[in-house]
């Protein structure tokens, strides 16, 4: 039995890969920018990155790359046989079949991909946050939001594999314009990408005065200063993240009406912010979900491994994949 695997996650920001024990423990970390370089090979930049990482920590750890299952959790629309077919957020692997660059590169044929959010579902599910919850639904915040659905314990991939992308669900007709060619989807408004748009445009139009005079112009505001503005409790930041924590409880009422989800796990990187949304957000559902009084009640709770879930449940991915 292989008492080790590997998980990547790779998000609008950032590649993400752990070493991982089949207990959950992680033995080693690596990270490194997410590429978003034009090449005539799509895909090739973010699979030179994964490959490095791999690298990396089989080097770390004294271990062949080929030896190691390997599992990738990748952003956007993901087939039930792994390859990614649109990706909003990584548009320089949308469409690339990294199976065959990665295999050859890394020499192995356990190399596994899934969706990042389902990944992060699966991991929560395992060991953290969901873990006894046969039904919930994982919602990650990064740079855009993913969503993860367990449904009597198991994992709801759907027809074509596309479940869960739940950040495009339209919020707002005809509103911000998104990556995804839509306009007005949920995670132009919820996401971390979503607070720094509303940040940019506050600081434009004179909501965050405060803000603006400590960095100079509106321009060199950044989501970052607005959060921990916020935690500071400066009005104007505290404003603005229960905005966040509005369009974030918006999205879930419409999940609840949908699914019938009593329970939602929130993840991602602006899940370290999760003390500043998520109270707002619980606040709000009250009022936003149809018929909340004669429901079960709702619990948002935090990602008991915050931006890692995606990566650890890559990892766990790879663990059952070569049973």
């Amino acid at each position: 039995m292989i008492d080790v695997a590997i998980g990547v996650d790779v998000g609008g920001t950032k590649a993400l890969a752990l070493l991982v024990a089949r207990d959950g423990r992680v033995l080693a970390e690596a990270q490194a920018p997410t590429p978003h370089l034009n090449s005539d090979d799509v895909g090739a930049p973010t699979a030179a990155v994964v490959t490095e990482l791999v690298k990396t920590l089989s080097a770390h750890q004294g271990l062949d790359p080929s030896s190691v299952p390997i599992c990738i959790g990748l952003p956007g629309m993901m087939r039930r046989d792994g390859r990614l077919v649109y990706a909003p957020n990584l548009r320089s692997a949308s469409g690339a079949d990294l199976g065959a660059l990665l295999s050859v590169a890394l020499a192995s044929s356990m190399v596994f991909f899934e969706n990042d959010a389902n990944c992060a579902a699966l991991c929560e599910h395992e060991w953290g946050a969901g873990r006894g919850i046969d039904d919930f639904v994982m919602v990650t915040l990064g740079t855009g939001i993913g969503g993860g659905i367990i449904a009597d314990g198991e994992l709801i991939r759907g027809h074509s594999g596309f479940a869960g992308e739940i950040g495009h669900m339209v919020v707002v007709a005809r509103g911000a314009a998104c990556l995804c060619g839509g306009h007005g989807c949920w995670e132009r408004y919820a996401s971390g990408g979503g607070l720094n748009r509303l940040t940019r445009e506050a600081a434009i139009d004179g909501r965050l005065p405060t803000l603006v005079a400590q960095r100079g112009n509106a321009a060199s505001v950044r989501a970052e200063d607005v959060t921990a503005a916020a935690a500071q409790n400066l009005d104007e930041a505290v404003v603005l993240m229960r905005e966040i924590g509005w369009w974030l409880a918006l999205g879930l009422a419409n999940l609840a009406a949908i699914l019938d989800c009593g329970h939602f796990v929130i993840g991602g990187g602006l899940s370290t912010a999760s003390d500043l949304v998520l109270p707002c957000a619980r606040e709000y559902l009250v009022d936003l979900v149809e018929g909340y009084s004669a429901r079960p009640a709702i619990t948002v709770t935090p990602s008991m491994f915050g931006p890692r879930s995606g990566a650890m449940g890559a990892a766990l991915v790879a663990f059952e994949r070569t049973r």
